[in-house]
């Protein structure tokens, strides 16, 4: 195939074999966050770019580097609207919550989004796409601490169904506005002297984004992430007490859980907690989350506390592959129906067939085009199907079929083919 006909980049196609891990997490994803009282929410994959700015960060390498941005075509007047696709979920739920007065509901407003895609132009490396997916939970409207303890319970309650072990929860606190200013002067002071030494990047992100600079990961600059002042060491009493309250509670969900004080995050808007979810099998970062308290301010909308997070699926399944858990298979059909004669009216038996236990609710499967009687039989073979019903020139002048079990079984009645007039093969089927 010319290349130019490829799957671009960084992109991919969602073949049927990876469907079942598909599958298995939205199914499991859904199911939990229904027992937390969270409701399934869908935003457009298109916002207006100020939307990611405004809340993402001017400084952040998701504003600067990653976003696919464009202007669309001009309207009537002449002026042209920038638009972004989604890199991320946060800010598109939040923009609904304003926008269509969920805060006038009772709060907290509990949302997931499941499988929305998500756009950042990033290198393209294992688990990491351009597009990617995600599973996102935001909870809008409440600041007590016992709700941060639940996102993050919940979530490890998703990943212990899923059957992953070996998960470990980072966790921190990033403060809030009354003490992170004096943080970041604290932090900007211990790295001034620095600067000459530092990479490219953290010099932008000095004047840009200074707790950005903990999260670099050149190798020159470690050693100055290991001996700057951390967070932690500087947070209000009103801070404090909230991430202790939250440590406090994750105990009651029975949560693993560890402080590092270098999580920071990649994006502007996070306040007080923010975690990460990791592998300690291979040291594979899952998810990440926190929480964003001035967001909705941002859009222009009152004081709303918020937290979430978001699942990159992809590197969930990558995950479940790692730990050797495999998906329930895609069902084999119940019935794969067979003709051995090539005319009409056999092949109008097999399809009225096919359709009646279907219509039943029974996954059925029958052969196409002119194939002969062994080719078929290796076809009901190779579907793993249960049964095959076969019309015959016999069957077909006795108003009959034959029906075959597939699948020989402890007794002789299961591996042996019975001769049934079709009104009663429907009950048949049912009831075998």
């Amino acid at each position: 195939m010319p290349e130019q006909y490829k799957a671009l980049q960084g992109f991919k196609d969602i073949l049927p074999d990876e469907q079942p891990y598909w599958r298995l997490i939205e199914k499991t994803a859904t199911e939990v966050a229904s027992l937390y009282g969270f409701q399934r929410i869908e935003t457009p994959i298109l916002e207006d770019t100020t939307v990611f700015r405004r809340t993402s960060g001017e400084g952040t390498d998701v504003v600067e580097k990653e976003m696919y941005s464009f202007n669309d075509r001009a309207d009537k007047e002449g002026r042209f609207q920038n638009i972004s696709l989604r890199p991320e979920g946060t800010a598109g739920v939040v923009r609904a919550y304003l926008e269509h007065g969920m805060f006038k509901l009772p709060q907290p407003v509990k949302l997931y989004y499941m499988s929305l895609p998500m756009f950042r132009r990033e290198k393209p490396q294992a688990g990491r796409y351009r597009e990617h997916h995600q599973f996102g939970c935001e909870a809008l409207g409440e600041g007590d601490p016992a709700i941060d303890a639940e996102i993050i319970g919940m979530l490890y309650q998703i990943y212990t169904r899923l059957g992953l072990s070996n998960i470990r929860v980072n966790l921190n606190s990033i403060g809030d506005s009354n003490c992170r200013p004096q943080y970041i002067e604290l932090l900007k002071e211990y790295y001034r002297p620095l600067l000459d030494t530092c990479c490219d990047d953290c010099n932008v992100r000095y004047d840009k984004n200074p707790l950005r600079l903990l999260d670099c990961k050149n190798p020159q600059d470690q050693a100055k992430i290991a001996n700057a002042p951390r967070i932690t060491d500087n947070l209000c009493e009103a801070c404090q007490e909230h991430f202790d309250t939250v440590q406090r509670f994750l105990r009651f969900y029975d949560v693993p859980f560890q402080i590092d004080k270098l999580i920071v995050r990649g994006l502007d808007y996070y306040t007080r907690t923010v975690f990460e979810f990791t592998s300690e099998i291979d040291n594979v970062a899952l998810n990440g989350g926190g929480r964003y308290d001035g967001m909705a301010e941002i859009f222009g909308g009152s004081h709303t506390p918020g937290i979430g997070f978001g699942v990159g699926i992809e590197r969930v399944i990558n995950e479940l592959k790692r730990q050797g858990i495999e998906p329930e298979p895609e069902p084999a059909p119940r019935a794969f129906v067979v003709y051995f004669v090539k005319e009409p009216a056999y092949k109008d038996a097999a399809t009225e067939i096919t359709a009646q236990l279907r219509k039943a609710g029974l996954k059925a499967a029958s052969s196409y085009g002119d194939r002969s009687r062994k080719a078929q039989m290796k076809q009901a073979n190779n579907s793993g199907a249960d049964f095959a019903i076969i019309i015959g020139e016999d069957e077909m002048a006795n108003g009959t079929v034959s029906v075959k079990h597939m699948k020989a079984g402890s007794t002789e009645t299961e591996s042996k083919q019975v001769e049934i007039k079709r009104e009663v093969l429907l009950e048949y089927i049912l009831n075998a």
